[in-house]
């Protein structure tokens, strides 16, 4: 809730418009979606032709729902998204109140109360000493900050640790989790922030996670790196349509890989090499 909407700050896109003018064709965009239609469509022939009847008719009847109604598992988190910035908008306004009678000093920091402190607030009761209790927050979340989230932690708050095994993977090769089949090589460009990308031609985007704002830059990435994820994960399913190979759940991959450095991607074994200039 507290990061800024393109609506907001619309200098954000502009890293994002950069790079597809760089990297992208005219009309290229649209190439893409029929050749994406085609493959689909011969995969749709592969899977039932492996069936007799009357199951081909069925898996024919489910193929054709998977590909009509697998969009609408995003439609959830859009309202969820479109929802949240109306809330962002009432809390602020009311923040501008706070502000107004002197009881904080700007409307971001509203975003250090709990939901029941800022109701406290409007209705005129205390909840204790304001600044004393802001600046503890914002040391919390500026220590929260520097902290490194585990890969896997249980319901009862364990934290599970181990390393990837894969056999497929040559001496030396950085291992995860392989999401979007392919090969490629190319220079990686590690972007720990959307609006502060700037990808070429060939690049191939290291990243610590995505979400939904950093979708506009797959439409340059050539490959797509990231150090948490899975099979479903943003960015593994944006990848897949997007058919770009990926690899996920490289552990501090943004620290591993330079900025600049070649490598080769595998999204089809699950591994990354950093290679030499000569490909080596």
């Amino acid at each position: 809730m507290t990061r800024p909407r393109w609506a907001e700050a619309p200098v954000q896109l502009v890293p994002s418009i950069l790079s597809h003018i760089r990297t992208t064709a005219p009309g290229e965009h649209r190439r893409k979606f029929k050749q994406g239609e085609m493959e689909a469509e011969e995969a749709k022939k592969q899977i039932i032709s492996q069936f007799r009847f009357p199951e081909k008719k069925r898996v024919s009847r489910l193929v054709h729902m998977y590909r009509s109604l697998m969009g609408m598992r995003e439609h959830h988190k859009f309202t969820l998204v479109k929802l949240m910035f109306l809330y962002k908008k009432a809390i602020l306004k009311e923040a501008r109140t706070l502000v107004e009678k002197g009881i904080l000093n700007c409307e971001d920091d509203v975003f250090y109360l709990t939901l029941e402190e800022l109701i406290a607030l409007l209705e005129n009761r205390g909840i204790g000493d304001i600044p004393e209790l802001l600046t503890d927050r914002k040391q919390q979340h500026m220590s929260n900050q520097k902290l490194t989230s585990p890969r896997v932690m249980t319901s009862e708050g364990e934290i599970i640790t181990g390393r990837l095994r894969n056999a497929k993977s040559p001496e030396g090769a950085l291992t995860g989790t392989p999401v979007s089949a392919g090969t490629i090589e190319g220079t990686a460009r590690v972007v720990k922030s959307p609006e502060d990308a700037k990808l070429n031609q060939g690049d191939i985007l290291v990243a610590p996670y995505t979400d939904p704002g950093w979708t506009p830059l797959f439409t340059s990435a050539a490959g797509l790196i990231t150090e948490v994820g899975g099979m479903m994960t943003h960015g593994s399913v944006v990848a897949r349509e997007y058919g770009i190979p990926a690899v996920v759940g490289i552990d501090k991959a943004t620290d591993i890989i330079e900025d600049g450095a070649y490598i080769r991607i595998d999204g089809t074994n699950g591994f990354v090499q950093i290679l030499n200039s000569d490909g080596s």
